[in-house]
């Protein structure tokens, strides 16, 4: 008989990441963080012509889709109960890579006033290690092409531009 391993337990979320501002409490986001998530989603150029207000019905469905799946970790930084930075894990399993399981990021964010401040280096550290202890042996993700700055952040933790990514929206 094959074992299968266990699905990932997304109610472990915990860490403390320091910044100039102060400590940042790393959480699993609740329904009532959805407000300054979706402000830390549109805080930028790109986001900004694509994102709305969190009043959108849209948001509270895919809040609630995401919080139901266990193969899901949607993050919240918290300073002063307040939404600073965000991200999101997906687990998901393969055959590739010999049965690998992936770490797929999204909606990485920090919030303007704490960029360049540590808090972006700190939260990718803190993930790459939370990925690692929760069975991962591949971390990936996508970035705009224009995010050029994103780029070399991301490359400072050994991602490599391996692959081309190709989206089609529907």
């Amino acid at each position: 008989m094959i074992e299968v391993p266990p699905t990932v337990q997304n109610d472990d979320v915990t860490g403390r990441i320091h910044s100039v501002a102060g400590d940042i409490t790393l959480a699993r986001a609740r329904r009532e963080h959805l407000p300054g998530l979706v402000r830390l989603l549109s805080d930028d150029e790109i986001g900004a012509t694509r994102e709305v207000t969190a009043d959108d019905l849209a948001y509270a469905r895919a809040f609630a889709a995401v919080d139901a799946d266990p193969q899901q970790v949607l993050v919240v930084g918290l300073l002063a109960e307040e939404p600073v930075a965000m991200l999101q894990i997906s687990f998901i399993p393969g055959l590739s890579r010999r049965g690998a399981l992936r770490a797929q990021l999204e909606g990485i964010r920090v919030a303007e006033p704490l960029r360049g401040t540590g808090v972006g280096t700190a939260l990718m550290q803190w993930v790459i290690d939370y990925c690692r202890d929760h069975g991962a042996t591949l971390v990936q993700l996508t970035t705009d092409r224009r995010r050029d700055e994103a780029h070399e952040f991301y490359a400072r933790f050994g991602f490599v531009d391996s692959h081309l990514g190709l989206k089609l929206e529907l």
